[in-house]
């Protein structure tokens, strides 16, 4: 049985899938920082979502990356887990040297 890892790698040969790979790689990030975020925070989504007033339908969309959220969004779910929100602008040859 292949693994994961080595289907994305062979996947990542094709430069058109790679395009598209790289392209969604900020979303899947943030989409990823979400759900970490509220593991961390011990909160459901209807949890979090009585906290913030955002339907809970509307966090299963963001977690699922069906719904790209606006920074105040971000921002009013940050404050629903007591946690700050931070966005940074990384150099890409750090990124590059860091794998």
């Amino acid at each position: 049985m292949r693994k994961f890892e080595d289907y994305k790698k062979e996947c990542l040969k094709d430069p058109e899938f790679k395009k598209g790979y790289e392209e969604l790689k900020p979303e899947m990030a943030i989409v990823r920082a979400i759900i970490s975020a509220r593991n961390d925070s011990h909160l459901t989504q209807k949890e979090l979502s009585e906290k913030t007033g955002i339907n809970q339908a509307d966090i299963s969309k963001i977690e699922n990356g069906t719904r790209n959220p606006s920074i105040k969004l971000l921002q009013r779910l940050a404050d629903g887990m007591d946690m700050v929100l931070n966005i940074s602008f990384t150099p890409k040859k750090d990124l590059d040297q860091s794998t």
